[in-house]
Order: C-alpha cells, then sequence, then structure tokens
C-alpha cells in the first residue's frame, strides 16, 4: 500500500499579495526616509539663518557701540560726516560710520579705527569694510544675511526719530538706531542698537570739548547727572 506525497507551496495568489504587502512596506520605508531628510535640510537651513541673523545683530552692535566722532575722506578726497545714514535696499550704502576699537593681532602698522558701510545688494546685507579712514578703495564686501527683501533705518536724537542721519542736527551721532529687516518670507525683524555709548557730546553751551572716555565707559545718558557732580 502506497501513500500519495504532499508537497507544500505557495500558491500564485499568495505570492503575488506578499509582493503587494513588501511593496507598501517598502514605498512607506521611502517616504518616512525622505521627509526626514526634508525635515533635517530644513532645520540646517533654519540655523545657519538664525546664526547670520545672530552673527548679523553682534556685528551691528559692536560698530555702532564703537562709532567714533571723526570725519573721513572718500576716494576723491572730499571730506564725509563721521556717520552717515538713511534708509533704503539699494546698493549705495545705507550706513557708513568710522568706528574704533578694530582689533590688530597681527601688529600691523595701521590705526585702530576703521571706516565701514552697510548696504543691500541682491537681497544680501553686506558689510563693507576699509582698510584706512581716509581715501582707500573698500575691501570686497562680506555677506551677512542673504534673502532679504528691505531694510528700514531709522534714528534717534532727544527723544525724536528721524529716517536720515547726516549731522545736520549738530550732533556727530544719533543716540540710537533702530533697525527693520524685511525678509523674503514675508516675516520681519526689528532690532534697537546703541550707538556711541562711550561717546560724550560736547556741553550745549559750548563750554568744553567732546571727550571720549575709556571704552566701556558708558556715557551720561541726557538729562541725568553723574553721582557727585553737584558741589
Amino acid at each position: 500500500m502506497t501513500h500519495a506525497k504532499t508537497e507544500a507551496g505557495f500558491t500564485l495568489v499568495e505570492v503575488m499579495v506578499s509582493l503587494m504587502i513588501f511593496g507598501m512596506i517598502a514605498a512607506a520605508g521611502v517616504a518616512i526616509l525622505s521627509f526626514s531628510v526634508k525635515a533635517q535640510s530644513a532645520t540646517g537651513a533654519k540655523l545657519d539663518d538664525i546664526s547670520a541673523l545672530t552673527r548679523t545683530v553682534s556685528i551691528l552692535s559692536a560698530d555702532l557701540a564703537q562709532a567714533s566722532n571723526r570725519s573721513s575722506r572718500d576716494e576723491g578726497g572730499t571730506s564725509v560726516p563721521a556717520f552717515i545714514g538713511e534708509s533704503g535696499s539699494g546698493v549705495t550704502p545705507m550706513l557708513r560710520l568710522v568706528r574704533a576699537g578694530w582689533s590688530n593681532i597681527d601688529g600691523a602698522a595701521r590705526s585702530s579705527m576703521q571706516k565701514v558701510a552697510y548696504r543691500v545688494d541682491g537681497g544680501t546685507l553686506q558689510r563693507i569694510a576699509y582698510p584706512m579712514v581716509d581715501g582707500a578703495q573698500p575691501l570686497p564686501p562680506a555677506a551677512l544675511l542673504a534673502k532679504v527683501r528691505q531694510v528700514g533705518l531709522r534714528y534717534r536724537i532727544a527723544g525724536a526719530w528721524s529716517d536720515r542721519w547726516d549731522g545736520a542736527s549738530g550732533r556727530p551721532l544719533p543716540d540710537a538706531m533702530e533697525l527693520r529687516v524685511q525678509r523674503e518670507d514675508g516675516t520681519e525683524f526689528r532690532q534697537m542698537f546703541l550707538v556711541g555709548t562711550s561717546y560724550i557730546p560736547a556741553p550745549s553751551d559750548g563750554s568744553g570739548p567732546a571727550t571720549t572716555p575709556p571704552p566701556g565707559t558708558p556715557a551720561t545718558p541726557p538729562g541725568q547727572e553723574t553721582p557727585g557732580a553737584r558741589t
């Protein structure tokens, strides 16, 4: 008496169902991996943009805090006020000033004062530095912040704001400056900066010259007296 052998296996329908399930799992894995890569890329780009914005604020803070009452001369020899500013986004520098405290790590034979300018060119906020305060050609611009649609600047003096500063008020430096940056994605950023915190203006009666205390010494706010000044 013989027994027939039974062979175990899969039917064609079972194989097709298995392949379909495997394909769905693979597609889901690819989608998750793609989303993870895109999220990582977007996060990296956002962190880079935040770093650029932080760096821009730090550089502007240092330049404006060290702003000095020192007029300069342009490439043609024309005298330029110590601080010139307006509001706009053209290629022409919208902010130009002379700052002190320029670090000299290499010990080069140069001044510790530096002329700098800011402009927006091609949607990028740029900082332009000059090797010398008077008569020198600018160095290549350094890109600070990209994807900039518009930059607005305002300058504060004696409690009032102005969209332009050229020293016509009789004071070489404003008290403060407001920066307003509109980005291409529609977001807006605002920041206030103190200008020339080591700069003390001359008395309003003209009885004495302006003085510059050591770096880091804050100026006495307008309308306040230094303790012990009364006799």
